[in-house]
């Protein structure tokens, strides 16, 4: 399994590794180190590596040129103030002349201080020019970050030009950072040798693909499961860079016929990429939804609860939110509602709560005079969420009107439904309207803190009722990991199954990228023909190591591409 992040923050890819072990298939995880050191350990039967992943690829030269007259970023502020300094030194030099006290002695005599005067007027003049100076070449500076930003007539006539010589492997010119991951991922890839890659997301299914190009070249057969994880032509690009969206979506349309299946997160997600890509039948929708054993009476949490981190007692009304922070997720109207609703405290579960977003928010609701009833508290382990949730009143989830946001059942959604709590939901297409269906909650035009207050007051006013609602025959029972792992499993069998076996061929350490103590561990038994001895597969090496179930002759439930 491929994934582009550090593991730890991302729950699906957690549960993704954790279930197929525990189905009997050796998993390794490749990750992204954070702090650029190597790292594993396990989840379960599964063991996670952290690669570091240097990325000087994402840095092209376009981006350090800088317009003739403009400073350099590093040193622009500090050449602006010493030329400030310099004015303003000879300007009080010149009026300790003009008092008479030049050096803070006695008095010079009128010729004296007329003659110093002048000896001062060209340093003067000079000082008031470089000044200027700096500040014109400083606001070259400024002007340039924020085309870049914005993108210049330049970018726009790159991508154009690359899209029109180069089609769909432009993204090697217009965001060659993408290949960053190559570097680090592929020899690793190539040395485990696996049999299935399930690659997470856009970023990894490059790696992936090329993994299996180069497996094909030596006679061995892999199959590749990509998992979409969020519909890319609607994601709000991870840089304001005009390079950046027509880059990715090229890279995905290049690899997406190299995956022998697909999965996503949505009905609607799956029916948007098989018209986008042309795929055969819709992908298998596996819906990030909690693990069972995390979410019934046994479930426990480690350390404080969630009201104990916000210093409330169990009569205290909580509105709680939990997931990613950013502007588009609408927590600043949850914060500006505060005023609207006396009494009420809101708790924002985030990855990084001295991040600068979270603190804009708590500024806010120092302005509004609310700071007291606002609680920003980290992420628990993922096995954890929903017992820690569970001690709220209400569940929130303020979203924006974004497409992405339109088309998926997001994981909070699910795992406040296990927690037991109502739902205060935005108008966002899918969980608007899955939580009218059901009777979870109530719906709010985003972005309306008043319409946000009246949700919160009717669920507030009448919990009981919304809380009710789960307790329908198989609901909560479908919303459950293991009903999706399932899914997973069948797709895994099948694609092996159905794969045919080569001999083995030798196999070297990688050279010369700095990872090869990452790739090493034992290969398993083979019989004469090649095919995995059953109970002989050792952890870590990408194969199963029981008998396959049901693998032949079953529904087809996953996207094959044309």
């Amino acid at each position: 399994m491929l994934v582009c992040n550090g593991v730890t923050g991302d729950s699906r890819v957690q549960k993704t590794a954790r279930s197929a072990a525990a189905a009997g298939w050796d998993v390794v995880l490749l990750g992204r180190s954070p702090d650029g050191r190597p790292a594993t350990w396990r989840i379960g039967g599964a063991q996670v590596r952290l690669l570091p992943v240097p990325t000087p690829l994402a840095d092209p030269p376009r981006r350090t040129r800088r317009p003739f007259l403009a400073l350099r970023p590093g040193t622009a502020a500090y050449r602006l103030q010493r030329a400030k300094a310099r004015r303003d030194e000879l300007r009080t030099r010149r009026a300790a002349l003009l008092a008479g006290h030049p050096r803070g002695g006695p008095a010079a005599p009128p010729r004296d201080r007329v003659r110093d005067r002048a000896r001062l007027a060209l340093p003067r003049a000079a000082a008031r020019f470089a000044v200027h100076w700096a500040g014109l070449r400083k606001r070259h500076l400024d002007h340039a970050l924020r085309r870049r930003t914005a993108g210049t007539l330049a970018d726009w006539v790159a991508v154009a030009l690359w899209q029109r010589l180069l089609g769909d492997r432009c993204w090697r010119r217009l965001w060659p950072g993408l290949y960053d991951f190559e570097l680090a991922y592929g020899r690793v890839v190539d040395a485990l040798a696996p049999d299935l890659i399930h690659a997470h997301d856009f970023r990894m299914l490059g790696v992936g693909a090329r993994a299996k190009i180069r497996a094909a070249a030596e006679g061995r057969t892999v199959r590749l499961v990509w998992d979409a994880h969020e519909y890319l032509p609607g994601v709000r690009p991870w840089e304001n860079d005009p390079r950046w969206l027509p880059a990715h979506l090229a890279h995905e349309r290049e690899y997406v016929p190299y995956a022998d299946a697909a999965v996503t997160v949505s009905d609607t997600l799956a029916a948007l990429l098989r018209r986008t890509h042309g795929l055969a039948a819709d992908p298998a929708v596996v819906l990030n939804a909690p693990e069972a054993h995390t979410t019934g009476s046994g479930a426990r949490i480690e350390g404080p609860g969630l009201r104990a981190r916000c210093g409330i007692d169990a009569a205290t009304p909580l509105v709680v939110y939990s997931g990613a922070a950013a502007p588009q997720r609408g927590l600043a109207t949850m914060v500006e509602a505060l005023p609207g609703l006396p009494g009420v405290h809101t708790a924002l579960v985030v990855p990084k709560p001295a991040a600068r977003y979270p603190a804009e928010l708590r500024a806010r609701a120092a302005e509004l005079g609310v700071a007291d009833r606002l609680h920003i508290l980290p992420y628990v382990p993922y096995d954890q969420v929903v017992p820690f949730l569970a001690e709220a009143d209400a569940g929130a989830i303020p979203l924006h009107h974004w497409p992405n946001h339109e088309i998926a059942l997001i994981t909070k959604f699910f795992e406040y439904a296990h927690a037991g709590l109502p739902l205060v939901v935005s108008d966002v297409e899918t969980m608007a309207a899955t939580t009218l269906e059901t009777g979870l909650g109530e719906v709010f035009r985003a972005q309306d803190t008043d319409d946000y207050v009246r949700a919160v007051r009717t669920v507030l006013a009448d919990p009981h009722r919304y809380r009710a609602a789960p307790g329908r025959p198989g609901l909560l029972r479908r919303w459950t990991w293991e009903a999706q792992a399932r899914t997973l499993d069948r797709i895994y069998t099948r694609l092996l199954d159905a794969a045919p076996h080569h001999a083995p061929q030798e196999r070297h350490d990688p050279e010369g990228d700095g990872n090869a103590d990452l790739c090493g561990g034992a290969r398993e038994d083979r019989t004469a023909a090649g095919r995995p001895v059953r109970g002989q597969g050792t952890p870590g090496d990408g194969r199963r190591h029981r008998p396959a179930r049901g693998g032949r002759g079953e529904r087809r439930d996953d996207a094959v591409p044309r």
